[in-house]
């Protein structure tokens, strides 16, 4: 197909003449979507924040988010939690942490309702404040003492043996006790000043005294991708889809469009093109079965890559172009002739075509006047999967009748082989063309040439035998 294909105008044309079967995949879509959230059970997410006070470097925040959810962190988190058939290699998975501006650290808990993604999001928060100290502590045991409140009650009870062992000693009676009151007041300074310059310089007591900003609030409703979003995922891709398969079928079809082409697969001259009022064709060929009842409820039975059909003239303008294909026909056989009119089955536009020829020819003047005449038609439906034409008889060629758009180059290529197995001349082609006639006012309207009631597959004759 041209770049037609993908222009706005084929894609309004779809929406307009495939709307029901649009419709009715669109729900099998939101149905499909909804089936594939029952599979995934709802999740609900609760997050907790951690403020990390102090001067942290952006790679340091990254640190501290891995260790959030690190093993040893979520691990300790599980053993806490107590859940039943839930280890911390599964909750591994339902736990996130991302840093955000001010040194903020939030941890994410996925589970099953939102009570349990409360509670997982508060309890991983707590064991990564404690594992953060331990590590800032010097030490991953969980017994230890990385308290440093501990560390000054230690040094206070040594301060105090050592005032007892000063008063012990010999209160400067002896050179020994005096020496032994000097060294324990030189350890007791050296131990203050160590304490100082501990509480200046400790990391856990700067950077990893983390605090829990209050417990994770409950979720209010469910974690992406919701039931809902499901249904409309589903939807939307089978809408999609189905508009592309309708591009995609136009863009590879096979069928023939120009005139071109449709002459070199008839290996015959093009006639003329007719026009066929498209109010007409309201009447689409009655199928029976369901699933021709289906295809009609669907709107598949009519062809949507066609071109919106163009307003034409009058009626009288549409019979020039009928009378203008059989005077054609006239020039070109030397004598009045008999012709086989063969349309393919299922064009319903070229059978109404050929109707209209068949009449024109009936009104011509008859060959005994001065006027050869107009050959005399007879109109047969021939089929495209197996084409098979009437035999030779009183009829000497054939007229084939078709729309542009319909039939690929080996459909048509078998229609000419039937003909000249039937040993008919294919004489000429006349294309059929869909339009909008113009309306008219009753009391003017011209008299409708008659259309002979035609039924494809079967012959219909015109004109005297």
């Amino acid at each position: 197909m041209s770049e037609d294909t993908i222009r706005l105008v084929t894609i309004g044309r779809i929406l307009r003449r495939r709307w029901r079967l649009l419709a009715v995949l669109t729900v099998v879509g939101a149905l499909v979507g909804y089936g594939t959230s029952v599979l995934f059970p709802p999740r609900y997410t609760a997050s907790a924040s951690v403020l990390l006070p102090g001067q942290w470097e952006e790679r340091e925040l990254l640190t501290q988010v891995d260790i959030a959810t690190s093993s040893s962190v979520v691990d300790r988190a599980a053993a806490t939690l107590g859940w039943r058939g839930v280890s911390g290699g599964e909750l591994r998975d339902r736990v996130s942490a991302t840093a955000a501006d001010g040194n903020i650290i939030t941890i994410s808990g996925t589970a099953e309702t939102p009570e349990r993604a409360q509670q997982l999001s508060d309890r991983v928060a707590q064991q990564f404040v404690r594992f953060a100290a331990q590590i800032a502590g010097g030490s991953t045991d969980a017994g230890a003492a990385t308290d440093p409140e501990a560390l000054r009650q230690k040094v206070a009870e040594t301060n105090r043996r050592i005032t007892d062992l000063a008063n012990a000693a010999d209160p400067g009676r002896t050179v020994e006790g005096v020496q032994a009151r000097t060294t324990l007041e030189k350890l007791r300074t050296s131990l203050e000043e160590a304490m100082r310059k501990l509480d200046q310089a400790d990391p856990a007591t700067n950077k990893a005294t983390m605090v829990v900003m209050g417990p994770a609030a409950r979720p209010a409703g469910e974690a992406p991708p919701t039931r809902m979003q499901f249904i409309v995922a589903g939807a939307l891709l089978f809408f999609l889809l189905a508009v592309i398969g309708h591009l995609t079928a136009a863009r590879t079809s096979r069928r023939l469009r120009t005139e071109p082409e449709i002459a070199a697969a008839l290996r015959s001259a093009l006639l003329g093109t007719v026009d066929v009022p498209g109010e007409r064709l309201a009447h689409r060929p009655e199928g029976r079965g369901p699933r021709a009842r289906i295809r009609r409820l669907l709107g598949l039975d009519i062809r949507w890559d066609t071109p919106t059909p163009q307003t034409s003239g009058d009626e009288a303008g549409r019979r020039i172009r009928y009378r203008r294909v059989c005077a054609r026909l006239r020039d070109q056989l030397p004598d009045p002739r008999r012709l086989l009119v063969v349309v393919p089955d299922g064009d319903e536009i070229a059978l109404r075509a050929a109707g209209q020829l068949v009449a024109e020819a009936e009104s011509d003047p008859s060959p005994s006047s001065s006027s050869t005449g107009y050959p005399m038609l007879r109109v047969v439906g021939v089929s495209v999967s197996q084409p098979m034409v009437p035999d030779r008889d009183n009829e000497s060629g054939a007229l084939v009748v078709l729309s542009a758009g319909s039939w690929t180059a080996g459909e048509l290529a078998g229609i000419a082989e039937a003909c000249a197995d039937a040993e008919h001349e294919v004489v000429g082609i006349v294309l059929a063309d869909t339009v909008r006639a113009r309306p008219t006012r009753s009391a003017d309207r011209p008299r409708d040439a008659a259309t002979p009631a035609l039924a494809v597959g079967a012959d219909a004759t015109g004109g005297a035998r």
